[in-house]
């Protein structure tokens, strides 16, 4: 099922691919995430923010890595998402996609001015794919 392949790879990039049976891209993703997590310091920022320190995360953070992250990660999301079934169309199912990178880049980019930086990237990454995953 497609829903199923995107929730894992929400959930951790690259298990849909798992799910999917591609496991060399599985492979690749999970390394590239865990890769650019460490080098950007991702879970140490979304851990302080999270706990009310938003200062201390956006000093934490570095942000060549993060300036990548929302838009590998909605990319993988996809590509487990589109994988899961033959026949759908690539053009149109990306739209919602895009949509959640770009306003994921968006917060990352304008995070200093965000009460809930991490919070905030996250649902408006997440909720545009969950629509484009019902719609499509």
């Amino acid at each position: 099922m497609r829903i199923i392949a995107a929730l894992f790879s929400i959930i951790m990039p690259g298990f849909g691919q798992f799910y999917n049976r591609q496991m060399i891209k599985g492979v690749l993703f999970v390394v590239f995430e865990h890769f650019d997590n460490m080098v950007g310091k991702i879970n140490s920022a979304i851990q302080l923010d999270f706990n009310g320190f938003h200062q201390k995360a956006l000093e934490t953070v570095v942000y060549d890595g993060l300036l990548f992250y929302p838009g590998f990660y909605v990319y993988v999301v996809w590509d487990a998402w589109f994988y899961a079934k033959e026949g759908a169309n690539k053009i149109t199912s990306a739209i919602p996609f895009i949509i959640g990178g770009f306003l994921g880049e968006l917060c990352t980019i304008f995070s200093a001015k965000l009460p809930f930086p991490s919070l905030t990237a996250g649902l408006l990454m997440v909720i545009p794919m969950v629509i484009g995953m019902v719609i499509f």
